[in-house]
């Protein structure tokens, strides 16, 4: 099974995102981490198809991610594996500069 799958779940063939607790609505100034991955690929000259093949998932579901804000851990390291790109690094170097 794929990361996207199991850091989602398949139900009945619908993909959701695992329920999330919100104390306050997140900030549209916050990190975006779809927005990185989407830019990233795009820095590389990669595909959707690409990086979908790399992470044994479908390029709309990385079309859902792209527009996520947040993605599963299994999920963005899978990313992070095939593109060559600490997106964890790049989720802490954030959180310095918000202190």
């Amino acid at each position: 099974m794929s990361a996207f799958l199991v850091a989602f779940g398949d139900k009945g063939g619908k993909l959701e995102p695992p329920p999330m607790k919100r104390d306050a609505p997140i900030s549209p100034d916050k990190l975006h981490i779809g927005r990185l991955l989407k830019a990233e690929l795009e820095r590389q000259g990669r595909t959707a198809t690409w990086l979908a093949r790399q992470v044994h998932c479908t390029p709309e579901n990385l079309y859902k991610a792209f527009r996520a804000q947040w993605i599963p851990m299994p999920l963005l390291y899978s990313i992070s594996k095939a593109l060559g790109h600490d997106f964890f690094n790049d989720c802490s170097q954030r959180l310095k500069e918000e202190e």
